[in-house]
């Protein structure tokens, strides 16, 4: 069932649409916010209240009525009968009371004296300044940032419905040898708001990979295999895959990735990771990412950043091309794509998929840029 090395490569469209064929969220769960930072809101969370719920004293100062001390100047002070209340920032405002003077524009006993006014409402912050009730907080598969704790701890919403997906990663005997592909797709696999367990190894053979590849089905929502993709002596990937479970595809136009594939095993997604970095990389962008965010029920995918390109780039007709790039001075500067070297890599911000019926673009040319390390 492995893909023969000029089996027809089926466009990167395609293969998406393929990959997320009924694919379902994973189920929601409950979280207090601070636990839940980076995950997929499963629920439109709204203000239980309004915050605050009356007027409260945006300022340290004395709290007065604006009318009693309406024209208070150094030269013409008002004398009050007694000294008007304290307040402290957040304190709730005293009855009469509907502003707050800085602290030198009272002298307390004897004098009594008001030595400047404050504009009605001054240093107040009146109930519903910062949340009406039901405005809301959070709506369903948006990213909960930090923004979203600050606002849901002031709110006093002490759980939040989330949806995080678990990811299995599997490396074969191939990708272990070639490089540390499997913490850095761990890693990019949390960015996006998923969970990962340690990583596993796959011993070498169709048959132990394929005992790998179900085994790590059992406990998780997505199983990425890493290497073991290609057409050589022992990779074995694709056929392990379709030994355990279905093999769906093997095989996308997509420069580099090429050899991707995906499949499930008793209703898992598992997709299949080539073991060079750059094209391990570029299917993770084009595929596995869609597919967390598709896991996590994620409403839109990862913002993308508007640049022009600070030179030309080329791209072949037929095939989907990640080109990686970093931003610069001029725009956009294309670092390579296919066998791109890992000092180039570190350098890398962000990618440009350029479709199957492009040749590249001009410089100049206003692209989006989608990020690579961080989907935000």
């Amino acid at each position: 069932m492995q893909r023969s090395p000029s089996a027809a490569l089926l466009p990167l469209g395609a293969a998406l649409e393929r990959l997320l064929l009924g694919v379902q969220r994973v189920h929601p769960r409950r979280l207090p916010p601070a636990l839940a930072l980076g995950a997929a809101a499963s629920e439109d969370v709204a203000a239980p209240a309004d915050l605050p719920a009356g007027a409260v004293a945006g300022r340290e100062g004395w709290a007065v009525l604006f009318g009693a001390v309406a024209g208070a100047s150094p030269g013409s002070p008002v004398t009050l009968a007694a000294a008007p209340p304290w307040v402290d920032a957040g304190a709730a405002m005293p009855a009469g009371t509907d502003t707050v003077l800085p602290p030198d524009a009272f002298e307390p006993d004897p004098a009594n004296e008001v030595s400047a006014e404050a504009a009605p409402g001054e240093g107040v912050i009146g109930a519903g300044t910062e949340f009406r009730a039901g405005d809301p907080i959070l709506l369903a598969g948006s990213r909960i940032g930090p923004q979203h704790l600050l606002a849901l701890g002031c709110a006093g919403i002490r759980e939040v419905g989330i949806r995080v997906p678990r990811v299995a990663l599997l490396e074969t005997a191939g990708a272990r040898e070639h490089g540390a592909l499997g913490p850095a797709l761990a890693a990019l696999a949390r960015a996006c708001g998923a969970e990962t367990a340690p990583i596993l190894a796959a011993e070498d053979g169709l048959l132990a990979t394929a005992r790998a590849i179900a085994s790590a089905a059992e406990s998780a929502d997505l199983v990425f295999v890493i290497g073991g993709t290609g057409f050589g002596r022992t990779d074995c990937s694709a056929a392990a895959l379709a030994r355990a479970g279905t093999l769906a595809l093997h095989g996308v136009a997509l420069r580099p990735g090429e050899t991707a594939g995906f499949g499930s095993v008793a209703g898992c997604p598992v997709l299949l990771l080539p073991g060079r970095p750059d094209a391990a990389l570029a299917a993770f962008l084009a595929l596995g990412r869609p597919l967390l965010g598709r896991l996590a029920g994620l409403a839109e995918p990862p913002a993308r950043l508007s640049l022009p390109l600070s030179r030309k780039v080329s791209s072949a007709l037929g095939l989907s091309e990640i080109v990686f790039l970093r931003r610069g001075a001029a725009g956009l500067e294309a670092l390579g794509g296919s066998d791109i070297p890992l000092r180039r890599l570190l350098q890398v911000e962000g990618a440009l998929l350029v479709p199957p019926d492009r040749e590249g673009y001009p410089q100049g040319a206003a692209v989006e840029m989608m990020p690579v390390w961080s989907p935000r």
